[in-house]
């Protein structure tokens, strides 16, 4: 989400949020956590979602993702790819046999520069996932805030997990951010936690007006 409203500050007008909807939980490229509540982020930035299942299977779901993409009219792709090399040469070597523009504003810079970053712009991100060893389950539903990132850091430190959750330590949402034009409210969730990890699922949220929050 960071590296869209990069992109739109930047100049460039984003078409499409294309997400990619995996068969199998143990996908290489993509999210699988809460992927229904794209459609509510879809309304809420006003942008159309363009959507596809995929196999899920390495490599090979690389496959779906180019079907979905030679489908679009559109001169480019932006990733919010920050370390994993892994899917940045993927993703540029699906942008060049697709004659496309792969657009990182956020590959190699600072992780905990990208933390602050977001609670400068003033995102509000809850925590969905944890699946690394150092998380308790009290993350589940979390906010990002100074102290969740200070004890990001320190994981990082004590554990080597990534601050940003590039290696799938932990996966977020982003309730609202500057160019949401209404925020999403949760009203129901689950949480599943089994084996020192755990999954918030989101069972039903809505869009309110930013004005009737404050």
């Amino acid at each position: 989400m960071l590296a869209l409203h990069h992109a739109v500050w930047s100049g460039h007008e984003v078409a499409y949020l294309v997400v990619m909807h995996p068969k199998r939980r143990d996908s290489w490229m993509f999210h699988t956590q809460n992927l229904h509540m794209t459609e509510l982020i879809s309304e809420a930035l006003g942008m159309p979602l363009a959507s596809a299942e995929t196999t899920g299977i390495k490599e090979l779901e690389l496959r779906d993702l180019e079907r979905l993409l030679a489908g679009l009219d559109v001169e480019g792709v932006v990733s919010g790819v920050i370390a994993s090399k892994y899917q940045k040469e993927r993703i540029d070597r699906l942008c060049r046999k697709l004659g496309l523009e792969h657009i990182a504003p956020l590959w190699g810079r600072d992780q905990e520069a990208l933390l602050r970053e977001l609670l400068a712009y003033r995102f509000s991100v809850i925590f969905v996932g944890v699946y690394a060893y150092g998380f308790s389950r009290d993350w589940l539903g979390r906010l990002l805030d100074e102290q969740a990132v200070a004890e990001l850091m320190e994981l990082n430190k004590r554990f080597a997990v990534s601050p940003v959750g590039e290696g799938g330590e932990y996966e977020t949402l982003v309730l609202d951010a500057p160019l949401y034009r209404k925020k999403i409210r949760i009203e129901e969730v689950d949480c599943l936690w089994e084996d020192e990890s755990g999954t918030l699922l989101i069972r039903k949220a809505t869009l309110v007006d930013k004005a009737k929050l404050r």
